[in-house]
């Protein structure tokens, strides 16, 4: 029997490049960034397509469903779905909450040898605030304008709430995407990857 699961990437912390699509350069260095918390779940049933767009999903501490929007236990939309892994496909939105890395148990077609294929992925966004994948909000799949992050060390810098509400203040606000980093204004202080057609990220210190 096959049995569709879902990794989740949550929380508030900058993703790695193969996760979300976008890291970070401090100075003229690369950034790495830590890995997230990660959910597994099995497909509810609710449509023909495993958390296909405007699908909704559940949330556990270890498990991630698929329900119906009407659902109580609703937590989180689709608001974007692609087949194949995140690093060859397309972005998700910038309004992207999370991502949730999709497959399904059949041991008798796995490559890697941990019976897990891979599905796909889907770009989620909560059906409540807070929403961490709004710019300034501390985390998402993206760094976008108007995210704030901090030095980290080594070379790091991570996402915060440029609110200040997080457990680390903000040192930088990305302020403009532009097509290259002679483009960004006098002041800037870092450069951020965020990929796209305008994958510099001017950030001012704050």
């Amino acid at each position: 029997m096959r049995t569709t699961r879902a990794r989740a990437a949550c929380g508030g912390v900058l993703l790695a490049a193969a996760l979300a699509l976008a890291g970070c350069q401090w100075g003229g260095g690369s950034g790495a960034a830590s890995g997230r918390p990660t959910l597994t779940g099995t497909a509810g049933g609710h449509g023909a397509v495993f958390l296909g767009a405007d699908d909704c999903a559940s949330r556990g501490r270890e498990r991630v469903t698929e329900v119906s929007c009407g659902s109580e236990r609703a937590a989180a939309r689709v608001i974007a779905r692609h087949d194949g892994p995140v690093g060859d496909g397309p972005a998700c939105p910038g309004r992207s909450d999370y991502v949730l890395h999709i497959s399904e148990s059949r041991p008798s077609v796995d490559e890697d040898g941990d019976g897990e294929v891979s599905r796909g992925y889907a770009c989620m966004r909560n059906l409540e605030p807070p929403h961490p994948g709004d710019p300034g909000g501390g985390g998402g799949p993206r760094t976008v304008v108007g995210d704030c992050v901090y030095g980290a060390g080594r070379g790091e810098v991570r996402e915060t709430p440029c609110d200040s509400s997080g457990p680390r203040s903000p040192e930088y606000r990305v302020v403009a995407a532009v097509a290259v980093r002679t483009a960004c204004a006098p002041g800037t202080a870092l450069y951020v990857s965020l990929g796209g057609t305008r994958p510099v990220g001017c950030a001012v210190r704050v």
